[in-house]
């Protein structure tokens, strides 16, 4: 990522404009993402792609702000619990019934002092209601409270042509029905919308079979399973393949599906930094010497989950790190390809194809199709005797509904377009412009100096706002300039890491993503939000790794 100083922010690290060496005496390097291996003394060297991503600081005043802003807002809150509490204020929140007061509370009633005091008093900038295909553009429902985001109403006026910067449109295959779309019109017909069965069952059409066939096609793997729900592609169908005596290492940032599939799962649980080859190594080497707490047997089966791109940092999982950790320690690897296929890589094919990795590194392969594809549902792929094994074991397929047929028609239209099997470049076309439409943006927030989190090559750009009365802030102005943005804050960032999360599209136009530029550039300033001072990463301990030993 360019920097004003000079130097290169390279796995998180400055770096002066210097050759890098490999640090192999044959010569072999990485070039263009492909990650190459050199033989050296017996053993088998692997280095990877330098791995451009930003995670900067923000100043001390910032901080400071940010967290008397939180202090402030939880006194008030307590004060207007106590106003509540005695009838002064009305109480707009679930309460229990006066019979019910002396059972333990239902809803949690402190566990909720965060919702009912602080993101109340914002909600408005959340769960928006669209009325129109979220393209590039689309149209937004207003709606206003009367009693401070308690409830809202509608005021029956539709805001027009608002410029879509916050769904996981990548490709732009989220449209209005053209003619391009008649084969999904035609599925319709002939089979209509529901299944009305689950995949063991009366579930399972041919254009299923069709589908999972083009899947593994596409990802070069053996076999390929989908199911109706990305979601619980995740939480439905780790359970099927660990449980008690199984120990899994999760990445801290994993997405809830992951997270959720991991508890029900009945395994052994435990954290790794974000993207921290180290972190994990130490995991996997006290998993391997102490084995179970207690018995000190041996892990039945140790599994890592990671994902692709990871949605809120914008940042890439380091796969070449990850898989020569999981063959030293003879580990299982899952990775969560939500967000990176399609968007990464020189043919979309995601996270494998942008380090030039072999698919078959991954022992499963998930990804959805709600994101690149334009529809709904999710893969998981690998080996045939993976994928045989799932489909008698897994949930999802047990008692999950099918796939509906006209949603099967619409991914395999839009993953024939991204093999160029339809007789068109347009797949190409799209991936090659994502790529260039998410370095363009990334590169102008840079030089405007606003914190931005992420790999350069990440189509997930979070721009960082810490204090949450200007998320706020944020978020209504831009709507009030027709530009639609996702903000985030606590708990599904840390708390002092509040941000707007801009997706970027490759139906985007220049002219469309200049216009939204423009428009953060004079919020940047109207808000005081360039906080860039071009630091070294936060997090500098996790990207100093750049190679890894396999022992024979």
């Amino acid at each position: 990522m360019a920097n004003p100083g000079g130097g290169t922010v390279y796995n998180g690290n400055l770096h002066k404009n210097q050759k890098q060496s490999n640090g192999s005496g044959s010569g072999d390097c990485t070039g263009n993402g492909i990650v190459k291996e050199t033989q050296q003394n017996g053993k088998t060297h692997i280095y990877e792609k330098r791995i451009v991503e930003s995670f900067e600081e923000a100043p001390l005043h910032v901080m400071v702000f940010t967290y008397m802003g939180y202090g402030i807002g939880t006194l008030f809150g307590y004060l207007r619990d106590f106003m509540r509490n005695w009838g002064i204020e009305k109480c707009n929140a679930a309460i229990e019934r006066e019979e019910q007061k002396d059972f333990v509370p239902l809803y949690q009633d402190f566990e909720n002092f965060y919702k009912r005091n602080l993101y109340m008093r914002i909600r408005d900038n959340w769960n928006r209601p669209i009325c129109s295909a979220p393209g590039p553009w689309f149209d937004v429902v207003e709606r206003v409270s009367d009693d401070y985001n308690w409830t809202f109403r509608f005021t029956g006026r539709i805001i027009k042509d608002v410029i879509n910067m916050g769904s996981y449109n990548y490709l732009g295959l989220a449209a209005k029905y053209d003619e391009s779309m008649r084969t999904v019109k035609d599925v319709l017909k002939a089979y209509g919308l529901g299944v009305a069965s689950t995949m063991r069952e009366m579930g399972t059409l041919d254009k299923h079979q069709e589908l999972e066939d083009l899947v593994a096609k596409f990802l070069n793997v053996e076999a390929a399973m989908v199911f109706g729900m990305g979601f619980a592609t995740n939480s439905m169908n780790i359970p099927a393949l660990v449980g008690k005596g199984c120990l899994i290492l999760s990445d801290e940032l994993n997405h809830t599906s992951l997270v959720l599939g991991a508890r029900l799962s009945g395994a052994t649980i435990r954290i790794f930094k974000h993207n921290n080859a180290q972190s994990l190594e130490k995991l996997l080497r006290d998993a391997v010497i102490y084995g179970q707490p207690r018995t000190r047997r041996a892990w039945k089966k140790i599994l890592i989950l990671v994902e692709g791109i990871y949605s809120m940092e914008g940042s890439i999982v380091h796969l070449p790190q990850i898989i020569a950790l999981k063959k030293k320690y003879k580990a299982y690897l899952y990775m969560d390809e939500a967000h990176s296929v399609g968007a990464l890589g020189a043919t979309g094919r995601g996270v494998t194809e942008f380090f030039g990795i072999d698919p078959g590194e991954v022992d499963v392969l998930m990804g959805t199709f709600t994101k690149s594809f334009g529809a709904s549902g999710g893969y998981l792929a690998g080996r045939k005797d993976l994928v045989d094994y799932l489909r008698v074991h897994s949930h999802s397929a047990v008692y999950g509904t099918s796939m509906s047929p006209p949603i099967a028609e619409q991914i395999i239209r839009s993953m024939k377009l991204l093999m160029g099997l339809d007789g068109t470049t347009q797949g190409l076309q799209r991936v090659r412009q994502l790529a260039k439409n998410t370095r363009y943006f990334r590169q102008r927030l840079q030089k405007m100096g606003f914190i931005i989190y992420g790999n350069e090559s990440s189509p997930v750009i979070p721009v960082l706002l810490y204090m949450p009365s200007k998320v706020a802030a944020f978020a209504r102005h831009m709507l009030e300039k027709k530009i639609g943005v996702v903000v985030v804050g606590f708990p599904a960032t840390p708390l002092a890491e509040a941000r707007a999360r801009f997706c970027i599209s490759a139906a985007h136009t220049r002219e469309m993503l200049d216009t939204v530029l423009e428009a953060i550039d004079e919020m940047g300033d109207l808000l005081h939000l360039k906080y860039s001072r071009h630091m070294q990463s936060a997090r500098p301990e996790l990207y100093d790794e750049t190679s890894f030993e396999l022992e024979d």
